[in-house]
């Protein structure tokens, strides 16, 4: 890729879910491309650069999975809006490329025939055509093109195949003038339409393409009532009341014949191009497996068995990055103070800025085994029957399987997950669903659970093939689904009452992962993580680093120092409330300054007690935890007992700004966000003070 290479043009990708599309994106993209918000909305945009077979580079936008162009969400809406110019900031695609997967064409099909009616040019990436090959699907590939009017390239994106003819193709892609509109619409509905599409032209200065798609929304429309005042002349609307009357008096179900019609003349051209060959084999391993993953008893122990083998392997396989990583920032800060003469500046650099970022970043292979992990759990489609497995479980609370993807989502990050709640349709369910999502343990909670059990949970397997450890991770990861489907209950049972809807979902077919997509997605996620240890965390260790130095006195150890300083003093005020949960002070200022987002809990205490043990040889974290005892007492200030209750408060509580602006963007006030905020600090505190109280009486 030539950086200065001219940009021209935009080009479009868009598709059903599960086609491939992003796998594609990436394969065309590499890591040429970046994650944002469209202006105003939380909805994800994902652009890049494609270098063109003449050398010269295009803006590739990835737009999300859609069905059809009629918006039943915003994820759909986002889509239409973009194709017609009503997307601040975005221009229009000049090319547009349309994902079908070759196993399910016959569905994949009908948006296709929406994109050539708005005379796109359009360029057919036949998706997944070795899957089909093997489930003897026979695809005539120059009949799709005669009745579509486009040009069809066969790919497999995940192994980029097809990738180049794709992209050949690009500059000479077909507008398609009009053969798709031969579609089995009635006579009577079809003349009622043009006539609208003739107006709306007219009156209402769209572009043909446009309007013909707006007539068909319009004359679907349960009603025109007062919300369409000022998108349409009053001419036009007085037209569209008309309409309803004539297609009803008619006997035509306004509301179905466009869908039934264009899905009538998709059928007949998939059983003309389309023929299905015997393949029992296939067929009857995926059935098989199908009868084995998405059983009610062993669907649900494979689920399980499978977390418990990563969160194993995150602590078993990170743990060898992560001390060549420790020993790296060590080896940095041993050099830095050999650089700067000692004083504040040298300890501002080696305790604060070194040792603050270092506590956290340690922590980023296990970040990227756990995306690893997702990922592949994502590509081969296992994703999907545990969501039909866990729809049981989630019947029980009143939501469905279509929350559990978000919910699994919020594993990784909330914010994702939350804005994956786009695809439920009922708006309390998505509520309920966007409430109960922060409650998932997070990537971000990740580095404060490993510190913790590192540090404090013995090294000593269970059944023989399961360490404690891992068994403790996984208990944390399981409190925060058990917090979220019984709060889940609570909110279905009382503010956001309401029944659990069927729950219908597409199990797409079993594949091998994409190593490069997956590997794509961890190069993502650690270069956010480092961008957040690079501003956010820093920011917040060089200002802790100030307020735990200041002000200063002349004599006293370390430690008496720090309790002198603004930190001290201001741990020292909180600490009565904190002290019923088996709290000091310093984890107060650990979890006070975590609320802007968690990970700076290990951040703080990493320069806390850099500080703290400033008269004392190099030595981690984890040893200085062990190590710290109450200067009053003698006791520990850290035990098992209080590294549990840490783990239970940092599971249950919000301690996250962004999640809480996301919230707030998606529920479009601060109602919803107030209320989260509050019922999850509530609960959090409420379930370590019994947590801290249980343990002491055991202890005892």
């Amino acid at each position: 890729m030539n950086p200065a290479a001219t940009v021209t043009g935009t080009i479009a990708i868009i598709g059903n879910p599960n086609c491939g599309k992003t796998t594609l994106f990436n394969a065309l993209t590499g890591l040429r491309h970046k994650v944002g918000n469209y202006p105003g909305v939380t909805v994800e945009k994902k652009e890049g650069r494609v270098t063109l077979a003449d050398g010269s580079d295009a803006l590739l936008l990835d737009l999300p999975g859609t069905y059809s162009l009629s918006p039943n969400s915003p994820d759909e809406k986002i889509v239409s809006d973009v194709l017609f110019g009503r997307m601040p900031g975005t221009a229009v695609p000049d090319v547009v490329i349309c994902v079908v997967d070759a196993t399910n064409l016959e569905r994949n099909l009908y948006l296709l025939s929406q994109l050539t009616d708005l005379k796109f040019p359009v360029v057919v990436a036949l998706n997944m055509t070795d899957l089909a090959e093997e489930h003897g699907i026979d695809i005539d590939i120059p009949a799709l093109e005669q009745a579509f009017g486009v040009r069809f390239i066969s790919t497999v994106a995940r192994k980029g195949t097809g990738l180049t003819e794709l992209i050949a193709a690009l500059p000479g892609a077909s507008t398609n003038e009009g053969s798709i509109r031969r579609w089995y619409l009635p006579e009577l509905a079809r003349k009622e339409h043009q006539e609208l599409v003739e107006m709306l032209v007219r009156n209402d200065r769209l572009t043909e393409a446009a309007a013909y798609h707006e007539a068909q929304l319009l004359l679907a429309a349960p009603a025109v009532d007062d919300s369409y005042h000022g998108r349409y002349s009053p001419e036009t609307l007085s037209h569209v009341r008309q309409d309803h009357t004539v297609l009803h008096e008619g006997g035509i179900n306004r509301h179905s014949v466009f869908v039934e019609s264009r899905f009538k003349w998709v059928y007949s051209v998939y059983n003309m191009a389309v023929k299905h060959r015997r393949t029992r084999t296939v067929h009857s391993i995926s059935d098989r497996l199908d009868a084995v993953l998405t059983h009610r008893v062993w669907g649900l122990a494979i689920f399980f068995l499978l977390m418990a083998l990563m969160f194993q392997t995150i602590f078993t396989w990170a743990s060898y990055p992560m001390e060549l990583i420790g020993a790296g920032f060590d080896l940095l800060a041993e050099g830095v103070s050999s650089l700067i003469p000692p004083g504040d500046l040298q300890q501002l650099v080696t305790k604060g800025v070194i040792g603050g970022v270092g506590a956290v970043v340690t922590f980023l292979p296990q970040i990227l085994f756990l995306f690893l992990f997702l990922g592949f759990l994502e590509d081969t489609g296992y994703m999907a029957r545990a969501a039909f497995n866990m729809d049981r479980m989630m019947s029980t609370v009143g939501l469905h399987g279509k929350s559990f993807i978000p919910l699994l989502s919020s594993f990784a990050c909330a914010i994702p997950g939350i804005m994956a709640t786009r695809t439920i349709e009922n708006p309390r369910d998505r509520l309920v669903t966007i409430l109960v999502a922060p409650l998932m343990s997070c990537s971000a909670r990740l580095p404060v659970f490993a510190l913790l059990i590192a540090s404090f949970v013995p090294d000593r397997h269970v059944l023989g093939f399961i360490g404690l450890p891992a068994l403790v991770l996984i208990s944390m990861y399981l409190l925060g689904l058990g917090a979220a489907l019984v709060t889940a209950k609570l909110l279905k049972g009382t503010v956001l009452k309401g029944p659990a809807p069927a729950f219908i979902m597409e199990l797409p077919p079993y594949r091998l992962p994409a190593l490069k997509n997956t590997f794509i997605h961890m190069w993502e996620r650690s270069v956010l993580f480092l961008k957040n240890a690079g501003t956010i965390i820093l920011g917040v260790s060089v200002i802790l680093w100030f307020l735990a130095t200041y002000p200063k006195m002349e004599e006293g150890t370390a430690a008496e120092r720090l309790a002198h300083s603004y930190v001290g003093q201001a741990g020292k005020f909180i600490e009565p409330a904190l002290t019923p949960l088996g709290f000091d002070w310093k984890i107060g200022i650990g979890i006070i300054s975590s609320v802007l987002q968690r990970e700076v809990f290990v951040s703080t205490l990493g320069t806390i007690y850099n500080i703290e043990d400033a008269d004392e040889g190099s030595t981690s974290l984890m040893e200085r935890l062990r190590s710290d005892v109450d200067p009053v007492t003698g006791a520990p200030t850290f035990t098992l007992l209080t590294a549990i209750c840490v783990m239970v408060y940092y599971v249950l509580a919000m301690q996250c700004l962004s999640t809480v602006a996301v919230v707030r963007r998606e529920t479009n006030g601060w109602k919803w966000p107030a209320f989260q905020f509050a019922y999850m600090t509530v609960l959090a505190y409420g379930a370590t003070f019994l947590t801290y109280r249980i343990g002491t009486w055991i202890i005892s």
